[in-house]
């Protein structure tokens, strides 16, 4: 996935079959399903058009194929720019200029890893060229605890030479993308530009950069001051996308909501090949909405500088919590998240919405109070769910000590944890943090 020139391997006759549910994340980032390709036998004969096979690909091609990729990784990894683009087809223009934008981008991350593999089941001949998936692995130092692995749909082509050399045509397929779910990486879809400071890894795009400076030092804080608060051990470094469009917001897979444009920033647990249950979570990447891009520079003391700080300790606090985020009911994650947040502020200055106050007196009036549910928490009323998962964790932190939080979500923070460490249901939880909301904002 390295820019927005496609190439299409599709035909009647060389539809592939799905085989399996595979999931790409990516950062950004990034749950999404995808499905590998087994082949359709074509019809082979002589004079057929397009004249394609599902048979196993001949072991010269596997091997010319895998040069090939040997040469593309190479070159990114010598950051060999003649070394790289010696993997690719001698036109046209404007592949090759993508691919030179995609190898600067990769050149600007701090890689630990990049290799591209293959399985040569999934080689479809198309007369003498071969459509293959390829597994793309990078690992960024310091970030990724293992290498994570994106896949696409490449077009080899015969290259010049007597070793029958195969060279890159196409690095994606748009029609087996749309069918397998494919989401680019920020890297993938066009110029970015990285920034770093003191742990703090920014992806921005040309129409964004500007803001990186502000932006980077306020997620070093952010960094910081939860580091303070939560006890799990954590690197403490934190890999954020900030770009000018929505893009790679609405690209999240289970995205919270639904709706990128009502979310201003979301955290992104990243599993190394989520096409297997049991593999290990990369790291987690915070995608933030443009609109906070405009509080980049505002001080941490004025109205618009608190409001970007309180979201920017909340998304590293998912960061820092980890795969615990995952295993914990919506309602505790969130709350616990609310609850970081605020901690540097003073009491004064812990806004909460209006909608969220006005649902916690209804609902005490009605005797309705319920903690939210977490298949619709980011649905119709998500703010009011906030509002009571933060107070949730207000209550429990301030009756029980603060430790009663990490200790809840080290449990797994189903309701038998819940009233074996505290005495109380979820209902009677949510209807002390209603009660406990209202006092406080009443």
């Amino acid at each position: 996935m390295s820019g927005p020139a496609e190439r299409t391997g599709e035909g009647d006759a060389l539809e592939p079959l799905g085989r399996g549910l595979l999931v790409l994340l990516t950062a950004l980032a990034l749950s999404l399903v995808l499905s590998s390709c087994a082949l359709l036998a074509g019809d082979d004969e002589p004079g057929a058009q397009p004249t394609s096979s599902a048979q196993p690909a001949p072991r010269e091609v596997v091997t010319a194929v895998q040069r090939t990729l040997d040469l593309r990784a190479a070159g990114v990894r010598r950051q060999d720019r003649g070394r790289f683009e010696r993997a690719l087809t001698p036109g046209p223009a404007e592949f090759r200029t993508q691919q030179a934008q995609y190898f600067h981008n990769l050149l600007q991350l701090p890689l630990e890893q990049v290799e591209y593999r293959f399985d040569p089941a999934d080689v479809l001949r198309v007369d003498d060229s071969y459509w293959v998936v390829v597994e793309v692995r990078l690992q960024l130092r310091g970030y990724d605890d293992v290498p994570v692995v994106a896949r696409d749909r490449y077009l080899f082509e015969p290259g010049n030479g007597a070793r029958g050399r195969l060279r890159l045509a196409s690095v994606t397929d748009a029609a087996w993308e749309e069918r397998n779910r494919v989401v680019p990486q920020p890297w993938d879809r066009g110029p970015v530009q990285v920034r770093e400071v003191a742990g703090v890894l920014g992806v921005f795009d040309d129409a964004s950069v500007a803001a990186a400076p502000g932006l980077l030092d306020a997620t070093r804080r952010a960094v910081a001051e939860v580091g303070a608060v939560v006890p799990f051990e954590w690197s403490g470094r934190v890999v954020l996308y900030a770009l000018s469009t929505t893009a790679a917001l609405a690209a999240v897979a289970d995205l919270p909501g639904g709706d990128a444009e009502s979310l201003d920033a979301v955290a992104v647990p990243v599993a190394a090949d989520p096409r297997d249950p049991g593999s290990p979570l990369a790291s987690t990447r915070i995608v933030l909405n443009p609109r906070v891009l405009a509080a980049a520079g505002a001080e941490g003391t004025s109205a618009q500088g608190r409001t970007r700080d309180r979201l920017l300790r909340h998304e590293v606090t998912h960061v820092a919590v980890g795969a615990r985020d995952d295993e914990a009911p919506v309602w505790l994650a969130e709350g616990i998240a609310e609850w970081v947040s605020v901690r540097p502020l003073a009491p004064e200055d812990r806004a909460l919405p209006e909608l969220a106050l006005q649902a916690a007196r209804a609902d005490l009036a009605a005797g309705r109070v319920r903690m939210p549910d977490g298949a619709t928490f980011n649905a119709d009323g998500s703010t009011a769910h906030y509002g009571l998962s933060w107070w949730a964790a207000e209550h429990l932190a301030d009756s029980f000590g603060s430790q009663v939080l990490w200790q809840l979500l080290e449990a797994g923070g189903d309701e038998p944890a819940l009233e074996r460490l505290v005495g109380l249901d979820e209902d009677r939880l949510a209807v002390r943090a209603a009660r406990l909301m209202v006092a406080t904002y009443g």
